[in-house]
């Protein structure tokens, strides 16, 4: 089995680039293997432009790049998704990258005569989120709440494709990062091992 791992971080020594090593560290010990798309580096453009817009109306087929992204994840048995939470959301290059590639005509199907069709019903999806606060102040502000809305059922339900597991992990900056890094593994490892409740959020 194969998964796509898409890390939004322009540091490599950042932690979000080790946890998403240690999700592919899992996998090739449970004989699977993984792709790291590495957004910064690759230089994907994130700008939703007038193409962009031309592919939405069903004017054009996808830009060469778009394709391209579609073309991995079509490759892929499960997507993950690593970030750090940047005013309570995803940095402005994945939420680029899911605008321009999540297209309507690939990920979903909508027009006003035949109202939406969802098109990724067979995508499995991890998400790794990066904290630099505690998980106290995710609960009193109601975040836990507010990822899953924005992005489990706002990006991926909208598309079909069923979250398998959400995991945050608080306290980034200050915290022992090496339970982060085992727990990371331990995603890799059982991937493809068993299927995951999408109701639950691991908050780590």
């Amino acid at each position: 089995m194969h998964a796509l791992i898409v890390v939004a971080h322009h540091d490599p020594r950042s932690l979000t680039h080790s946890l998403a090593a240690q999700v592919a560290e899992g996998l090739k010990l449970s004989g699977h293997d993984a792709e790291i798309a590495n957004l910064a580096a690759e230089g994907f453009d994130p700008r939703f432009g007038f193409a962009d817009h031309a592919v939405h109306r069903h004017q054009v087929a996808p830009p060469a790049d778009v394709a391209a992204e579609q073309a991995r994840i079509d490759r892929a048995d499960a997507l993950v998704l690593a970030f750090p939470v940047y005013w309570w959301s995803m940095p402005g290059m994945l939420k680029g990258w899911i605008d321009r590639v999540f297209a309507n005509g690939w990920a979903f199907e909508y027009s006003q005569e035949g109202g939406l069709r969802k098109k990724l019903r067979h995508l499995k999806v991890h998400l790794i989120g990066v904290a630099g606060v505690d998980a106290g102040t995710f609960e009193r502000h109601g975040y836990d709440k507010a990822i899953k809305a924005q992005i489990d059922h706002g990006i991926f339900d909208y598309c079909g494709a069923t979250v398998l597991s959400s995991s945050l992990y608080f306290e980034s900056e200050s915290s022992d990062v090496e339970p982060y890094l085992d727990a990371a593994r331990a995603i890799g490892v059982k991937m493809f091992e068993v299927v995951a409740q999408p109701e639950a959020i691991e908050a780590i």
